[in-house]
């Protein structure tokens, strides 16, 4: 008598789970064995707890090296999943059964016939004559609503495929190891085993198991590593095959709906397809659901199909309820065929330390752990705000990036508010763990890893940053380390342009510490050390430069420029600015300097008010005068137009003198310098370009400018014409 019941399955198929569910119903097994690492067995105690909620994962990882890891994910409609809730809710014995789960970090290599193994439907799909192995499996199992369980088929048909496929290592040991396992359950019961597995492993563990001495023989110098296993939330984007899972499936929403629908399948499918449509504010009506649903069922009659399937309701979808828009079928795709449904875990489940205190703190801040992204505004004049700010960004330095701030926020000038995007992802269970290596608090983890990456740092740069983000994430017990470590490694940096790429970092961290209430007098006194020095060397450092170096000095400039304009309010900070200014002054007329700088300081003088606006002009033309390479002139415009275009708005003169010296350009120069300014017009915002343009309409007296009658070819200008003639009459209608 055969008392092992080998049910092969296709992970995440939700007739597969139907069928595994009726199967177990029918055989009522004394044992249940589910393809899993083996070591997980101490976890399968959750599965009945009532807040464990799918899609979740099984997460392995080695203490040693979290970032050796692996995950074994499960949906509501993962078979493997519902044989793991029939056994708990019939309190019948349920093990894994595969390899432990350190065995998967150290794998053999495959052998050929790997991708015939990862998708042994396709093979029989195309056998069965169908271009789509998700079609065929979605006709045959998938919309299978009733009927024989197909197990003994598939196995029947897996045996034909593996006849023609090369033996493989890793298989070969976890079928072993897999057949260990029933003999085990065998011995110990004498009822039913029940084994739920992929569907290509389900001829190797059907009696006859074969000897035992031949498994023993496999599994001999198994690797033997050592991990830490917990259950971890999942997301259906995860299980989706877009996302790399290996195991995806290609619509983990649509899937998720056909297990759990009691009834009229494609039209409470149809009825979602609606709301997600009017959440888009896109008109959407009940009578377009009916006519839709009519559209898919119509559509699987003429294609032979038992049930109006994902193409023929997508088609329905873009025919009737988008009517033909596929940006509104993406939205569809995205909200509802693959979803981001979050699952959820138990409080009491296994968990790294770390990952406990990050769950408190964030209930108690009340930042809600959600898969989709969520723009949260931070006003950091209150307390509770403030929190969250520091909260965000210990959670940011320690790698775990739940949420990300806006670029602007940092950089800008403001310092009262911030705007994050909180997205929670899965994989961050990695990040977590991570960095629990360095505490069990958020709060001491970020600590500890911020004053290892500040002694570590071999760059000035990277030092002053953590003294940014000491403040940014109220770090303050690693403040004075890290600012010691600032002050030595200064002294030792001769590099000018390196000593200015620090300055931003550290005057961010000043005006933060100040919206805190943090001292800042000592970092103050860095920044005005580091500018003493910039301003003596600054001179030497900027001295016959290439185009390529003169740019990096022009944005380390540009960035030390900012920043003393808002390290100037502050009580030592006036002096400092003074001395740049004074510098950059020194420098205004050297004739050394590449055009790119000669024209940048100019810009940053007038704007100052060092330089009068009509000194700046006079300027502008004689560099743009006879006796100077083009390319020397574009360089020096970009550099003093770069990042804003209102002084050509605003100063007749300037854009005088710009247009005359475009205007005489010859064919060649003006290609070689067009390069150069566009980049530089580029920068522009559309309202700048259009006051531009329409000063330069205005430079010859409001006429219009008019070519010599012999420039003209009439005749190539004519298609022209009538092509804007034609435009401008559509816009009149």
């Amino acid at each position: 008598m055969t008392r092992t019941a080998v049910l092969g399955v296709r992970h995440h198929g939700p007739g597969s789970a139907r069928s595994v569910v009726a199967a177990l119903d029918e055989l009522r097994p004394a044992i249940v064995l589910i393809e899993g690492p083996s070591d997980a067995d101490q976890l399968l105690r959750f599965v009945g707890h009532q807040d464990m909620t799918p899609p979740l994962a099984l997460f392995a990882y080695d203490p040693k090296e979290p970032r050796t890891s692996a995950f074994w994910p499960f949906a509501s409609f993962s078979p493997e999943w519902q044989a793991l809730r029939w056994a708990a809710d019939h309190e019948v014995p349920a093990r894994f059964c595969d390899l432990p789960s350190g065995a998967f970090f150290d794998e053999p290599e495959s052998k050929p016939g790997r991708e015939l193994r990862e998708d042994p439907i396709g093979m029989l799909a195309h056998a069965a004559g169908y271009d789509d192995p998700e079609r065929w499996w979605d006709d045959v199992i998938e919309s299978r609503l009733d009927g024989e369980p197909p197990f003994e088929a598939l196995t029947e048909a897996m045996a034909e495929l593996r006849d023609v496929t090369p033996s493989d290592a890793r298989d070969d040991r976890r079928e072993a190891f897999m057949r260990q396992a029933i003999r085990a359950a065998l011995k110990e019961s004498g009822g039913i085993v029940a084994v739920v597995c992929g569907a290509w492993h389900a001829p190797a563990l059907a009696e006859p198991l074969g000897p035992a001495s031949a498994d023993v023989a496999v599994l001999r110098g198994l690797p033997r590593r050592r991990t830490t296993l917990s259950w971890v939330a999942w997301t259906h984007s995860r299980l989706a095959a877009a996302s790399g899972y290996g195991a995806g499936v290609t619509s983990p929403g649509w899937y998720h709906h056909l297990f759990t629908a009691p009834d009229n399948v494609v039209a409470r499918w149809l009825t979602k397809v609606a709301g997600v449509l009017r959440s888009h504010d896109l008109p959407v009506s009940s009578a377009h659901v009916i006519e839709a649903t009519r559209l898919a069922e119509a559509l699987a009659v003429l294609r032979g199909r038992p049930l109006a399937g994902l193409a023929e309701v997508s088609e329905a979808t873009r025919a009737v309820l988008c009517e033909g828009n596929e940006a509104a079928l993406t939205f569809v795709q995205r909200d509802l065929v693959v979803g981001e449904l979050l699952g959820a875990v138990p409080a009491d489940a296994p968990s790294v330390p770390l990952e406990a205190d990050l769950r408190a703190r964030a209930r108690s801040l009340r930042l809600k752990i959600d898969p989709v992204d969520k723009p949260t505004t931070l006003d950091l004049r209150k307390d509770h705000d403030r929190a969250k700010s520091i909260f965000l960004h210990r959670l940011a330095g320690l790698g775990i990036g739940w949420g990300t701030i806006r670029e602007d926020d940092v950089r800008g000038t403001g310092t009262f508010r911030e705007t994050w995007t909180l997205r929670w992802r899965p994989e961050l269970a990695v990040a977590i763990v991570d960095a629990a290596l360095w505490g069990t608090t958020i709060a001491e983890a970020a600590n500890a890893k911020l004053l290892d990456e500040a002694r570590t740092a071999t760059e000035l740069r990277t030092a002053t940053e953590a003294v940014e983000h000491a403040l940014l994430a109220d770090l303050t017990d690693a403040l004075p380390e890290v600012l010691a470590l600032v002050e030595s490694k200064a002294a030792v940096d001769a590099d000018v342009v390196r000593l200015m790429a620090a300055i931003p970092a550290l005057v961010r961290a000043v005006r933060y510490g100040d919206v805190r209430g943090t001292d800042t007098a000592s970092m103050s006194a860095v920044v005005d050390a580091l500018m003493v020095r910039i301003c003596a060397g600054l001179p030497a450092a900027v001295a016959a430069l290439s185009d390529e170096a003169s740019a990096a000095v022009r944005a380390a400039i540009d960035a030390v420029h900012r920043s003393l304009a808002v390290h100037a309010r502050t009580a030592h900070g006036a002096e400092s600015r003074e001395r740049w200014i004074e510098t950059l002054g020194r420098l205004v007329d050297r004739r050394d300097l590449h055009g790119l700088l000669a024209g940048r300081i100019v810009r940053l003088l007038t704007d100052a008010g060092v330089i009068s606006h009509a000194d700046a002009a006079r300027r502008f033309a004689a560099h743009l005068s006879i006796g100077v390479v083009s390319a020397d002139k574009a360089a020096w415009v970009e550099g003093f137009l770069a990042g804003s275009g209102l002084l050509l708005v605003h100063d007749h003169q300037l854009l005088a003198a710009l247009d005359a010296w475009v205007m005489s350009l010859g064919a060649d120069d003006f290609v070689s310098v067009l390069p150069l300014l566009r980049r530089t017009f580029g920068e522009f915002s559309t309202a700048e370009l259009t006051n531009i343009a329409d000063r330069v309409k205005h430079l010859t007296g409001g006429v219009p400018y008019q070519p010599e009658a012999d420039q003209l070819d009439v005749q190539r200008a004519a298609g022209v014409v009538q092509t804007v003639a034609q435009i401008l009459a559509g816009a009149r209608l």
